[in-house]
């Protein structure tokens, strides 16, 4: 599983003209997931990404967690982080997981982030033709890959 996750002032996923999901200040998580990818990859980058101190704190620093500054998070599916270019100019997503392996992992994913937050996540909807739009905060980007965890 890997997650880009981008500290936002805020975001939103916008689906044929209608805001599926929208968050003020708090991380945009853009989520692929792979067929070897299993429940302790779901917990793990969960606890990971809500435990991050990548949030200022009264003195300007990076020392504080979404879970610390009660910030929100807007999940969105995007298999292209598997991408493979290491043949070629056109990218093989050979390693992306199907919808039928992919969709309860994502579905269970968000339901753990709800858990750890204890407040909604909001959502994009897996498959569909998404338009993202958000405003990093500093920039702060992470890519986090939970085969990297060891």
């Amino acid at each position: 599983m890997i997650a880009v996750v981008q500290r936002v002032s805020e975001a939103s996923v916008t689906i044929d003209g209608r805001v599926s999901g929208e968050i003020e200040a708090g991380a945009l998580v853009l989520l692929g997931i792979e067929e070897a990818d299993n429940q302790e990859d779901i917990d793990w980058l969960n606890r990971k990404i809500v435990n991050l101190r990548i949030f200022n704190d009264e003195s300007g620093v990076m020392n504080r967690s979404l879970v610390d500054v009660g910030g929100e998070m807007l999940v969105v599916s995007q298999f292209t982080l598997h991408a493979s270019t290491k043949k070629g100019n056109r990218p093989s997503y050979i390693k992306a997981a199907k919808p039928d392996i992919a969709i309860p992992l994502y579905k269970k994913f968000i339901q753990a982030a709800e858990n750890l937050l204890e407040k909604p996540v909001q959502t994009g909807e897996f498959g569909a033709d998404m338009k993202v739009q958000l405003l990093n905060d500093g920039p702060v980007t992470i890519i986090i890959d939970t085969k990297d965890k060891k």
